[in-house]
């Protein structure tokens, strides 16, 4: 089976505080379980807010330099992300299609490199 990642991206404001996430919420719930009743389950998470994050670089020197905040600006960010398995690409595509639907945010498919040829590119078979 092939690995790929479902990054999700949200717009960098706070949502409405009259959002009602629970049909939101309820709708990738339902993802999930299709997924883990397809095998293909490995794990997914929301990520904490933006203030939270910290960049870790390393300086010129040597020594590590941490930052506050994420590493780029933009006005999108990774709000969460999934990690599935599937050797059917057209059912990948339609999770995350699904996903997209429910949030209303754009999801990212993305192949992880082949685990039998590490740092080569995944197979198209």
């Amino acid at each position: 089976m092939k690995t790929y990642l479902f990054s999700l991206f949200t717009p960098n404001v706070a949502p409405p505080e009259d959002l009602d996430l629970g049909p939101v919420m309820a709708e990738i719930e339902r993802v999930n379980d299709e997924i883990r009743a397809a095998g293909g389950w490995v794990f997914a998470g929301g990520l904490g807010d933006l203030d939270a994050a910290t960049t870790v670089t390393v300086a010129s020197n040597g020594s590590p330099l941490l930052t506050d905040g994420p590493y780029a600006e933009v006005r999108e960010h990774l709000g969460g992300l999934s990690i599935v398995r599937s050797d059917d690409y057209d059912r990948v595509l339609r999770w995350a299609e699904r996903i997209a639907s429910a949030t209303g945010f754009p999801v990212e498919v993305r192949p992880f490199v082949d685990e039998h040829h590490p740092g080569q590119p995944p197979t198209t078979e």
